[in-house]
């Protein structure tokens, strides 16, 4: 079946089987195998809803804030929420979605003998980013192979045949919009119309337009019409071109033309050129990193098969949680590309249309999902893929100016729970979830990780910095000290998405507003810091760096609980929803550095307490993120065993067919299992954390090793800094290293408690042996 293949012997019956393809802006999950193929297909600003300021009064919302919190102080929670619903839950406009753009269907004619088709071979290739189904019918092999290419930015099928003349189908482009229209022409063209309009998020009348053409070329046979499908009868082979352009943010007519121009490009390059340059443009990317833990000869069985063996826990298969860290890399590269002009959403570039018709909608979820996407980025080796979200979130910044104005009288920048393609940047409307006015700040909080990835002072300079300085405007702006424990606090705000009883059991009310929640003070906390060091580097505000420093000082603890748990609130409040699915006040155990086991070893305690608990809960919420979650977090406390654990639920128990995880029914009010993206680049991360860390001040080698990896090697990882790391081992333990800095420096490497500190030059190789010492430069 080969190693990094996605391999079945079967059609895809469905969407959750079908095979994804990508480029970072066009996507297509390809279904069906034998009697027909369809190409579900996206487009990664096809959104609808459009931009909608936020209205307010800031004077006035600076008084009702000052009002909300007199009564969260005096502890009374009744009145306090009921002002935040009066003053802090704007009506819903046009938010909008992400909306499927439309299915593009093939029916194959075989003349009477279907009966005598052979088993199909389908796969996905990684190592190439191609799909391809081969099979055979009546001594004639079938072979097509699709894939979406960043070089030259439309998706690609060819649809071959051994024999002459033995290639018949049909193709047809269904709309999955109200607005949408083709035009057929003899000359084997689909072209498309579109609009992203949908009646559930917004008002129907409002959404991105597309345009959009299928071009079929022949080797032999014909094209007719039949209605509204294109007939190809007796070819030898055929070519699909696929282009599609929107006019997001666009402000001439020239996008109209855009996607002809680059399908006769392609055409004039033909297949064969258009898949090398496809390939080698994927690879400068997917060759990074190689990864082997061993393999017992499941790779050799359909994944279908190796994934219900798994679930049923029959055998091991090591080799599986690389293919899934690969996967996870692949899906990355196809859904996040440099010049991409959104980044991943909640279903990264794909979409299944069920989230769409959701309350809670195919958009960026800034309370753990679309930072999950993008966790494993850097460490991966795929820093480029990083850039749309920097891009995004620096817009977003913009935007979020006049929601902190409207809503809190403040000035700097503020967003909230989820935001959209228009910038979205106001509280949700629900107080447990919609109140989380750290969501910015933690989407922001990329771009610090970008930066100590790189160490790129222009990109500080220009960009991170500034982003997060306007941040640190607001909190500074928007935090009062608490009067009974002379703390700086947050709120009112969420610890999201979860809730609370004040009296520590059910007596009272429960509630989801309160002053101080943990994670406001983590992110805020990481927030001051880094614009210290930031302005302290680039030599710039001074002022602001002292403001900065005495806010800090006034920045309430970490704090433990009675039952020994990390705090999820300022006070120890009894939880509402201990199976709940969000763990939102880990963040500084993982992704966050403020709790590691070396220098923090009581916090860590009690944050391994806190997953314990939660998994221990009867009616545990076990959605995707929350398993990638536990595994990052079990591998920062260096328990590889229990984050294999949960590796092995999350691949096992939540991913479909296709290895894209979803979240099962009745979570959040999902009616089936729903395609999340998130439960793949978490799960990726994971991974990586268990190989290597850099976020203490140190590259630590296989610190969270499970027993199931007992051999292995990875190459390509890296560091904080920028420096790549390859590392071997065999019986569970270290066997040699090699470092390569990007820039000179001295670097600490640590292994099995012991740590040593070597002066670096940038461009050469370290090797060091199992005990650390250096053996060759």
């Amino acid at each position: 079946m080969g190693a990094m293949k996605l391999s079945y012997t079967s059609p895809a019956a469905g969407w959750a089987q079908g095979l994804p393809i990508g480029n970072g802006r066009l996507g297509a999950v390809i279904q069906g195998g034998i009697q027909s193929e369809t190409w579900s297909l996206t487009e990664i600003t096809y959104w609808s809803g459009k931009p909608e300021e936020p209205k307010g009064d800031p004077a006035a919302s600076r008084l009702a804030l000052e009002r909300m919190r007199e009564r969260f102080f005096a502890e009374d929670y009744e009145a306090g929420e009921r002002l935040a619903r009066e003053t802090l839950e704007p009506e819903k406009g046009n938010f909008g979605t992400h909306l499927t753009l439309c299915d593009l269907v093939l029916r194959f004619h075989y003349k009477g003998q279907e009966e005598s088709i052979g088993p199909i071979k389908r796969e996905l290739d990684l190592e190439e980013a191609v799909v391809s189904h081969a099979y055979e019918c009546a001594g004639v092999r079938y072979e097509r192979n699709a894939f979406a290419t960043h070089a030259a930015d439309i998706m690609v099928s060819r649809l071959a045949a051994d024999q002459p003349s033995a290639l018949s189908f049909t193709l047809e482009l269904v709309g999955r919009t109200s607005s949408f229209e083709t035009e057929l022409t003899k000359e084997g063209a689909i072209r498309f119309i579109g609009r992203a309009v949908e009646t559930i998020h917004s008002d129907g009348s409002c959404g991105v337009h597309a345009r959009g053409l299928v071009k079929v070329e022949l080797q032999g046979g014909e094209i007719g019409i039949d209605g509204d499908k294109l007939l190809i009868i007796g070819a030898d082979e055929a070519i699909l071109y696929i282009g599609v352009t929107t006019d997001y943010r666009k402000e001439s007519g020239s996008w109209e033309r855009q996607c002809d121009e680059q399908v006769e490009q392609a055409i004039g390059k033909g297949f064969d050129r258009l898949k090398s340059e496809h390939v080698a443009d994927y690879r400068k990317l997917y060759e990074r990193v190689q990864l082997d833990v061993g393999d017992s000869g499941h790779s050799a069985l359909p994944l279908d098969e190796r994934i219900h063996l798994l679930r049923k826990g029959i055998g091991k298969d090591p080799q599986l949680y690389a293919l899934f860290y690969q996967y996870g890399r692949y899906l990355t590269i196809a859904g996040s590309r440099e010049d991409s002009p959104l980044p991943m959403n909640l279903q990264g570039l794909w979409n299944d249309g069920e989230a769409n018709r959701m309350a809670w909608s195919c958009d960026y979820h800034l309370d753990v999902n679309t930072e999950m996407n993008y966790y494993p980025t850097e460490a991966a080796n795929l820093a480029e893929c990083h850039v749309p979200l920097m891009r995004f979130v620096q817009r977003l910044s913009e935007y979020g100016r006049a929601a902190a104005k409207a809503f809190y009288g403040c000035d700097g920048w503020v967003a909230h729970v989820f935001t959209n393609a228009w910038g979205f940047a106001s509280p949700g409307w629900g107080l447990n979830w919609g109140m989380n006015v750290t969501g910015g700040l933690w989407i922001a909080a990329q771009l610090k990780q970008h930066y100590e990835y790189s160490l790129d002072r222009r990109f500080l300079e220009e960009t991170a910095y500034p982003v997060l300085k306007d941040a640190a405007l607001f909190f500074l702006d928007y935090m009062t000290i608490h009067p009974t424990y002379g703390w700086l606090v947050s709120g009112p705000s969420n610890s999201p998405e979860n809730s609370f009883y004040p009296s520590g059991g059910a007596e009272g009310g429960e509630y989801a507003l309160s002053m101080g929640a943990t994670m406001d003070q983590m992110l805020v906390r990481e927030l001051f810091h880094f614009c210290m060091d930031a302005s302290t580097t680039l030599g710039v505000d001074t002022e602001l760096r002292d403001r900065l420093a005495n806010a800090l000082s006034l920045l309430p603890p970490l704090k433990i609980g009675a039952g020994g748990q990390l705090q999820e609130w300022l006070e120890d409040y009894g939880e509402a929803q201990p199976e709940h699915r969000h763990m939102s006040h880990l963040y500084g155990l993982y992704p966050g550095d403020q709790i590691t086991p070396l220098r923090t070893p009581e916090l860590s305690e009690a944050a391994r307490i806190t997953l314990l608990n939660r998994m221990a809960r009867e009616g545990l919420e076990d959605v995707e993120f929350t398993l990638a979650q536990f595994a990052a977090s079990f591998a920062r406390l260096k328990d590889g065993e229990n984050a294999f654990k949960q590796l092995n639920y999350l691949i096992g128990q939540l991913c479909f067919d296709n290895l894209l995880t979803y979240s099962k029914p009745g979570i959040a009010g999902a009616e089936t299992n729903i395609f999340v993206a998130d439960g793949n680049f978490g799960g990726t991360a994971a991974i990586g954390e268990m190989l290597m860390q850099s976020h203490a001040g140190f590259i630590e080698l296989l610190p969270a090793l499970p027993a199931a990896w007992n051999g292995g090697r990875v190459s390509g990882l890296r560091a904080k800094g920028g420096a790549e790391v390859d590392i071997a081992w065999q019986e569970g333990r270290l066997t040699e290293a090699a470092i390569r800095p990007k820039h000179a420096g001295r670097v600490a490497v640590r292994y099995g408690g012991k740590t040593v500190s070597f002066e670096l030059e940038a461009a050469r190789v370290y090797r060091l042996d199992g005990r650390l010492d250096l053996v060759s430069e």
